[in-house]
């Protein structure tokens, strides 16, 4: 390998994000050269594991117009690799949403099945799981196989032309001109350059390091999270995902953390967790060791509202979450480099449109302005 290369587009960091933008980029014809840090499937990120929620249960136009092109870019990823990455169990939402009304009105109205369900007949079709209130039940919702579908963006891009490079740390960024940038790098057989006219940086919980001195963007905060797999007790259930909202000003909610999300993940139990809370970390220095005050709280959740599972039998999960202070993302350019970051851990059903919007960017196209550098972004309630 030469120590200096020149390229068309740099993407820095090959998680979801990054991996689903070069597969992007590549499709359209351009050069593109993927960086990745870590070995494929490592489990330092954010885009590992066997499960996240497709969960479709918005109410902003923006975001459902993402869900609307989500769905069929996922079943072209499919398609375009023999893969299955999304099995559609749909979604049980339930608890003191007052925004169900609104995401039931604007599911409708963008043609995505939702409907609500009284406690009896969703205890009934669910018996793994309590439930306290109606339920909005969305059937197109489900479960994305996280690794899987980060190999299959990967072999897809390579197979329109993108090279996928791992072992690859970024150790600075210089923008140069105003189509030129310069990415040093510490590589499996040593340092070398790259120069090109775009840089993405998808770089997920690095992504402040790694912009420092390079460009101005909201705040984010990294935290690890915390989820657990429970064992099943009847492996005859049928599990949806589900979303659960807790009622404010009730104790019996008092130990809540947050909201809880989770879902079945085959062959390893139903998946459960908070939402968002977990202590701030330097991803470089990680313990991956559970907060045992909040798994303790997970636990009694399990035991209280997941009576298909044991709440003693259990696999704590470490990911983390780069979080903006309003959770929306943020994609957008400045100068020759995008970004995109601050998926809030929110943004992994986004996958496939977040790298069209952010190879648009590449282009020289807008991004929407709810997710613009320049956007409004007071700290959510």
């Amino acid at each position: 390998m030469s120590t200096t290369e020149r390229r068309e587009v740099v993407v820095i960091g090959g998680g979801a994000m990054g991996s689903a933008t070069a597969w992007q980029l590549a499709r359209r014809g351009r050069d593109v050269l993927l960086l990745e840090r870590f070995e494929p499937g490592h489990v330092q990120g954010a885009s590992h594991g066997a499960s996240r929620n497709f969960n479709q249960a918005y109410s902003h136009p923006d975001y459902v117009s993402l869900l609307v092109e989500a769905l069929p870019l996922w079943r072209d990823l499919e398609a375009a690799t023999g893969s299955t990455l999304l099995d559609t169990t749909g979604i049980a939402n339930h608890g003191a949403n007052p925004a169900f009304d609104a995401v039931h009105a604007a599911l409708a109205a963008a043609g995505i099945p939702a409907e609500f369900l009284p406690v009896e007949e969703a205890e009934r079709r669910w018996p793994g799981i309590r439930f306290d209130s109606r339920v909005l039940f969305t059937e197109q919702s489900g479960r994305l196989h996280a690794d899987r579908s980060v190999a299959a963006l990967q072999s897809d891009a390579a197979a329109n032309g993108a090279e996928v490079r791992h072992g690859a740390r970024v150790t600075a960024l210089t923008v140069v001109g105003d189509d030129e940038v310069r990415v040093d790098v510490e590589g499996r057989d040593g340092a070398y350059q790259v120069t090109a006219r775009r840089v993405v940086v998808t770089a997920g919980a690095w992504t402040g390091k790694l912009l420092a001195g390079v460009a101005t963007h909201p705040t984010l905060v990294v935290t690890q999270e915390q989820p657990a797999h429970f064992r099943v007790r009847d492996e005859s259930i049928v599990w949806p995902g589900f979303n659960h909202a807790p009622a404010a000003g009730n104790p019996d909610y008092d130990y809540w953390y947050s909201g809880v999300y989770g879902m079945f993940t085959p062959g390893e139990g139903v998946k459960a967790g908070w939402h968002g809370v977990g202590p701030v970390v330097d991803p470089d220095a990680r313990s991956f060791a559970p907060e045992p005050v909040q798994l303790a709280a997970l636990q009694r959740y399990a035991a209280e509202w997941l009576p298909g599972v044991d709440p003693d039998a259990f696999a704590p999960i470490s990911c983390t979450y780069t979080t903006t202070p309003d959770s929306n993302f943020v994609l957008d350019r400045t100068g020759p480099v995008v970004i995109g970051a601050g998926f809030s851990g929110q943004g992994f059903k986004f996958t496939p449109v977040v790298g069209r919007i952010l190879a648009d960017a590449v282009d020289g196209l807008p991004t929407p302005a709810i997710f613009s550098l320049g956007a409004p972004r007071l700290a959510a309630s």
